[in-house]
């Protein structure tokens, strides 16, 4: 028994050997401003966690926790001091900065002195890269954000966005990040309306002028606290805050919202955001929260709530508490030393050579970014370097304080249900299915969404060029009025502006000389080449101009037609002749008398009918010949070839018939042409001139498809269609005309003495011109 208690002393003596004892103590800094939104609440959530873990007795087992507070005063100089003497102090971690640019900096610090950084406010996407390994994420960055703020554009149908930020690392990152966004969402930003940090109202007034005048009426703010709310403040000076605009910040108001419980502050402040939307990174609830946020109020000298930032400083301070926990159970033992590289120059009172390197610092850095616990926040753990479960409120203000209308995560994307991660978050973001959000109260107390944009206040109006007819002005030509242009295809175009959901200034400029018609093919031309923007006009949909600029849909169904000229016939009383030629009249004639002769030489020795004197005889075959012709014989036939002979003729006619009183109703009902132009086959095949109207595409289409020589057409205004038609090839004018239907419906209407021959032979319409759009 002795042996064995000897044993057992010999173990735990040799265990007291291997396993160094725990410090008594261990330092760690925080970096923020203590003067801001963020700051005021980080100060108190990180003094409330130092407390709670030196009273958790299963945490550093007799090890007491202490933290050293820096104030960076929002300045990348003096955060960059102050983490400098931090690090103479040799603390083992350091929880912060709020800022990214000072994070840019101290990171630097930090890697080469490898003490791990733990930002609980920096949301720059460009911190995770590996230019900074000690750099580490307690709350989530700005990419994921943005990713909601996309979300939310595209899910109210918007496509483009003004950014309005501060021109600091902060601010950049966040809208590079939101580029990106948009454009996964197929919208973009068209205007970054960056002003520098520190501006006063007077610079941030100019920019909002200068945004204002832009088409886009979404905003996306993303800024600092201060200089946020005083955007906001000259907005509502502005009238920007009116009906027709959209504004949505990121989560710093969310984080000013909440920190303030100022009475006069709320009424003051929140009259200036109505209907704005913001952000807020989505914390579950849970006991743990509600203690803190119940301890953090009693803490609080202003008596302030605590912001989601306190939040997760509360949890970065657990974070690196539980790190240097699990560190120190590993047996690991905390020592500093000199770094050779660091040293003071000559005269220089800084006192580098003051600076000592962690040497555990990596091995402290992996227990770190292996944190899994349950924190105020929620699930504590990193994929990667990156903390899981993104998520987001998005909030709507209005009144004294917010309403929650949905939820974004990576994985629901916009949802009006929590997230949750039963799988643990891991899953790839889906766009797929249905977005939500509960309905929105909009500036201006609307609930309408809005429609995202209007037309420029520093726009010029499009140049729309409209062809200057000489005929036929019905369509488009010359007016007196504001305008400058009426007519029909004018009507349409304005009918089509009306309906847009924005307003379209457009200037009509007149292409012509106004002594006859223009070419369309150079007016189409000139808005391919910039010099109009547009084109509204009878101007024809044919495939060479498709080449070059686009066109709307059809707004007129046209093609090409053939005009030719016919001439009167007057009827008389022998009309009735004309039909037949003589040949035909008397080959008809004879056949009556030779089919009436072969039914009697086969009937007349059977039937009766067909006998008697020979007088009568050939009475009867006069008779049945021609009584057959409207089926009005009476004799009978009895044998039965004259029976199969009779048949048949009957059917010859009934052919006969049909064709005579076709022909007679044509001669007596229809003119006739005075041309033998009778299609686009025959006026092919003639080498009559044809005429064409001034300007007209029907030149180029009947040379170059149609292979018509160019000493055959004519250049014609639609005053000289009649004349040239009635004088005819012969008389120095034209067999036939080709234009376009609408223009010959017209011309017809008032000239009887001419009618389209044939069939449409092309197909198209009429369309108003743009310039053609070439995707980048």
């Amino acid at each position: 028994m002795e042996a064995r208690l000897l044993r057992v002393l010999c173990m735990c003596s040799a265990l007291a050997v291997a396993l160094p004892a725990r410090p008594p103590s261990v330092t760690i800094g925080a970096l923020f401003t203590f003067d801001s939104v963020i700051g005021s609440s980080a100060a108190t959530a990180i003094r409330l966690a130092v407390d709670d873990i030196n009273r958790d007795a299963t945490l550093l087992r007799g090890t007491n926790l202490s933290v050293l507070l820096q104030d960076t005063k929002c300045s990348g100089f003096v955060g960059t001091i102050q983490a400098l003497e931090l690090m103479e102090k040799q603390v083992v971690a350091v929880v912060g900065p709020q800022s990214s640019g000072i994070a840019h900096v101290i990171s630097h610090v930090v890697s080469q002195l490898r003490v791990p950084l733990v930002s609980f406010a920096a949301t720059d996407p460009a911190l995770t890269s590996a230019q900074y390994p000690f750099f580490v994420r307690a709350a989530h960055d700005d990419a994921f954000q943005m990713a909601a703020v996309a979300d939310i554009v595209a899910h109210f149908g918007w496509r483009e966005v003004t950014a309005v930020y501060v021109d600091t690392d902060y601010g950049r990152g966040g809208v590079d990040a939101l580029g990106d966004a948009l454009e996964a969402a197929r919208a973009r930003i068209t205007y970054k309306a960056a002003f520098p940090p520190g501006a006063d109202r007077a610079a941030l007034g100019d920019l909002l002028v200068r945004a204002n005048m832009m088409e886009s009426r979404v905003f996306v703010v993303h800024a600092g606290p201060d200089s946020g709310l005083d955007i906001f403040a000259l907005a509502h000076t502005l009238n920007m805050m009116d009906s027709g605009y959209v504004w949505i910040a990121t989560e710093w108001l969310a984080a000013a919202i909440d920190s303030s419980s100022s009475p006069s502050w709320r009424a003051i402040t929140m009259g200036r955001i109505q209907g704005v939307l913001t952000l807020r990174q989505y914390t579950p609830d849970s006991d743990a929260k509600r203690s803190l946020e119940t301890r953090f109020s009693a803490a609080s000298r202003q008596s302030s709530s605590i912001n989601v930032y306190g939040l997760f400083a509360y949890d970065a301070v657990w974070m690196a508490a539980r790190a240097i926990d699990q560190f120190l159970g590993d047996g690991g033992n905390i020592s500093f030393s000199v770094d050779p590289s660091i040293r003071d120059a000559n005269g220089s009172a800084l006192r580098l050579s003051s600076l000592r390197v962690l040497d555990q610092g990596e091995q402290l850095l992996r227990k770190v970014i292996l944190a899994n616990f349950t924190g105020v926040t929620g699930q504590v753990r990193f994929d990667g370097r990156t903390l899981v479960n993104p998520a987001y409120e998005v909030l709507n203000v209005g009144g004294t304080g917010v309403r929650r209308v949905g939820y974004w995560s990576n994985h629901t994307r916009l949802s009006v249900s929590a997230p949750s991660w039963t799988d643990g978050g891991g899953r790839a973001p889906n766009r797929t299915q249905q977005q939500q959000l509960y309905s929105v109260i909009w500036p201006g107390d609307t609930t309408a969404p809005p429609r995202g944009w209007v037309f420029p206040n520093n726009g010029r109006p499009l140049r729309i060029g409209v062809p200057y007819r000489t005929t036929y002005k019905q369509f488009v030509s010359k007016d007196s009025g504001p305008d400058g242009a009426s007519g029909y295809c004018i009507d349409v175009f304005k009918a089509a502006v009306a309906l847009l959901p924005y307003p379209v200034p457009v200037s009509f400029v007149l292409f012509g000389d106004g002594v006859k018609n223009p070419s369309y093919g150079e007016l189409v031309q000139r808005v391919a080449d910039g010099s109009m923007d547009a084109a509204v006009g009878d101007i024809s949909i044919v495939t060479n101009r498709t080449r070059v600029v686009d066109f709307t849909q059809p707004y007129v169904e046209s093609g090409l037609v053939i005009v030719s000229p016919v001439k009167a016939t007057s009827s008389n009383e022998w009309a009735f002749l004309k039909p037949f030629t003589p040949g035909m009249w008397a080959v008809t004639g004879a056949f009556f008398l030779f089919v009436g002769a072969v039914v009697w030489i086969l009937e007349h020795r059977f039937n009766p009918e067909f006998r008697g004197s020979p007088r009568k005889q050939m009475v009867t075959i006069f008779w049945f010949s021609f009584s057959t012709m409207f089926f009005a014989h009476r004799e009978n036939t009895v044998s039965t070839l004259g029976r199969f002979v009779l048949i048949i003729w009957l059917f010859v006619v009934l052919i006969i018939n049909s064709s005579y009183t076709a022909s007679l109703t044509s001669i007596l009902t229809v003119q006739q042409l005075s041309t033998g132009i009778q299609g686009l086959d025959s006026l092919l095949s003639s080498s009559d001139p044809i005429g064409y109207q001034v300007g007209s595409f029907a030149r180029s289409y009947m040379m170059d498809e149609l292979g018509v020589p160019v000493s055959r057409l004519r250049e014609l205004s639609i005053d000289e269609y009649a004349d040239s038609l009635q004088r005819g090839p012969g008389n120095g004018g034209v067999a036939a005309i080709v234009d376009e239907l609408p223009y010959v419906e017209l011309f017809l209407s008032t000239n009887c003495q001419f009618r389209t021959v044939g069939q449409e032979f092309t197909k198209s319409g009429w369309g108003f011109v743009s310039r053609r759009c070439i995707p980048a």
